[in-house]
C-alpha cells in the first residue's frame, strides 16, 4: 500500500499514517502459516494406495470403510499432537466427530474387522489390530506438525458440518490433503519479496523540509515523484 501525499500534515501525523500503512500491508495470519502452503488437494477413492495400508481384495463397502477409518485415525492423532494450540480445538472437534458420526464410524469398524477375518481367517483379529496400530503410526509427524495440525483442524471442522452419515464425503474430499500435509513445508513469506510487502513512502524528516511543523511544498513534491 502506498501512502498518498495530500494536504499539509505535521510530522506526527505523517509518522502515524506510515505506521497504519505498514500494519495494513501485512498479510493476515492463517492459523499456523501466513501464506497457504499449497498442500495437494482433490477427491480420492478408498481403493487409492494414498489412503493407507493396502487392503487387497476389498469390496466397495470395505474400501469405503477403509477410507473412513484412515481419516478417523488421522484426526485422532491430531487430537493428541495438536493440543499446543487451543485455537485449533483438536480434542473438542475430534470428540464432536465421534458423537456426531458415531453410527457411520461404528459401521466402518465392523466392516474392517470383518474384512480381516474374511481374508485372514483365525489371524484376522490380530491383523486388524496391527492394521489399526500401523495406521495411527503413519499419521505421526514432528517435522511437519504445523502443516498437519492446520489441515487436520480444518478437516475436523468441515466434518462437523456434514449431516450424520456423510462423514465419508469429507473423507473422500480431504484425505489427499491430509496425507500431503505430512510433508514438511515452510512459510514462503519468510523470504523477503518487495511485491508482497509494500513499504510506505515517508517524507524527509530533516529540518530543512519542515517549517513550524509543516512539510515544505518542495519536499512534498519530491516525495510524490518517487
Amino acid at each position: 500500500m502506498r501512502v498518498k501525499l495530500a494536504g499539509n500534515w505535521g510530522r506526527a501525523a505523517w509518522t502515524a499514517a506510515a505506521a497504519i500503512a505498514l500494519s495494513v500491508s501485512q498479510a493476515a495470519p492463517a492459523q499456523m502459516f501466513i501464506t497457504d502452503p499449497g498442500f495437494a488437494k482433490g477427491p480420492v477413492e478408498g481403493s487409492d494406495p494414498l489412503v493407507g495400508i493396502p487392503v487387497p481384495g476389498a469390496t466397495a463397502a470395505e474400501y469405503r470403510a477403509h477410507l473412513l477409518w484412515n481419516l478417523r485415525a488421522g484426526l485422532n492423532v491430531a487430537a493428541l499432537q495438536c493440543q499446543f494450540s487451543p485455537y485449533l480445538r483438536a480434542v473438542d472437534n475430534y470428540n464432536g466427530i465421534l458423537a456426531h458420526h458415531s453410527k457411520e464410524l461404528a459401521d466402518a469398524y465392523s466392516t474392517m474387522n470383518a474384512y480381516f477375518k474374511r481374508v485372514h481367517g483365525k489371524e484376522g483379529q490380530k491383523r486388524f489390530d496391527d492394521y489399526t496400530t500401523s495406521t495411527y503410526n503413519n499419521f505421526s509427524t514432528l517435522q511437519a506438525q504445523f502443516g498437519f495440525c492446520q489441515v487436520a483442524s480444518d478437516i475436523a471442522k468441515a466434518a462437523l458440518t456434514q449431516p450424520k452419515g456423510q462423514f465419508y464425503v469429507t473423507a473422500q474430499q480431504r484425505m489427499r490433503e491430509l496425507r500431503s500435509s505430512l510433508v514438511p513445508t515452510h512459510d514462503r513469506i519468510a523470504v523477503y519479496n518487495p511485491q508482497l510487502i509494500r513499504m510506505p513512502v515517508l517524507p524527509p524528516l530533516d529540518e530543512d523540509c519542515w517549517r513550524r511543523d509543516r512539510l515544505r511544498e518542495s519536499c512534498m513534491t519530491a516525495v510524490a515523484g518517487r
